[in-house]
């Protein structure tokens, strides 16, 4: 079974990620057990969908977390999808589904992104990376990187408080 870092350790990827199709949203047909679908097959068949808890939903680049809205609190799962590991749209996706949207599932990072990049992404409220089959030798390396930094001046979602109203407490 593949793996993926989920709350700072390695665990088996219990979930499919659904590729966009050519296809109409509306007519493609969406297998049964824990499923990730595009937003767009979300979008079309929603009524449908909405009664499921093993289903999730990926945001492209080029879409936003307002699109998803408040839908966004009744899924177990939101995946943000990085094209290129300098492609920082997901980020700011991921901490608008959190600080917005008031998000509290499981917020995943899929596509290309670098291990290196875990701190960030945990940050912005991703609490799963999923570096894909192929790219699996990076899992421990990111588990070390969300060490990477032990204090923050700003805040974020993981430490919505400023240090200096941090020290000043």
């Amino acid at each position: 079974m593949p793996k993926l870092v989920k709350d700072g350790a390695i665990v088996d990827n219990e979930w499919t990620l659904m590729a966009k199709s050519e296809e109409d949203a509306s007519s493609v047909k969406v297998p049964e057990g824990q499923v990730i679908v595009p937003l767009a097959v979300w979008q079309a068949q929603k009524t449908t969908l909405a009664n499921r808890q093993d289903i999730g939903v990926w945001l492209d680049t080029d879409e936003t977390a307002d699109q998803l809205g408040d839908d966004a609190r009744q899924r177990p799962l939101v995946a943000v999808h990085f094209p290129a590991f300098a492609d920082g749209r997901a980020f700011t996706t991921a901490r608008m589904l959190r600080e917005r949207f008031g998000f509290e599932g499981e917020l995943r990072a899929i596509g290309y992104f670098l291990a290196e990049q875990a701190c960030y992404l945990r940050r912005c409220g991703v609490n799963a990376m999923d570096f894909g089959e192929d790219r699996e030798q990076h899992l421990q390396a990111a588990i070390e990187a969300l060490n990477d930094f032990t204090e923050y001046y700003q805040s974020s979602v993981d430490q919505p408080l400023p240090l200096f109203r941090r020290r000043a407490g």
